[in-house]
């Protein structure tokens, strides 16, 4: 059987930490900022991490990663 593919969409958009889990930055950061407060716009800057719901989509997604 052929290895599995990485999605490479998902892969410029997610990437894994050192426990396991995958990360991913906030939506909403890139347009309309002058209606947010400086506080919203500094918590989107972070990263977060990935649901664990949507965990089981992530690991068919990015095999290797």
């Amino acid at each position: 059987m052929p290895k599995m593919k990485t999605h490479r969409g998902a892969a410029k958009r997610f990437k894994k930490t050192g426990t396991g889990k995958t990360a991913r930055m906030r939506s909403g950061k890139s347009h309309i900022l002058t209606k947010k407060s400086m506080k919203r716009k500094r918590r989107l800057r972070k990263e977060t991490l990935v649901s664990a719901v949507d965990e089981k989509r992530m690991k068919i997604l990015l095999p290797g990663a």
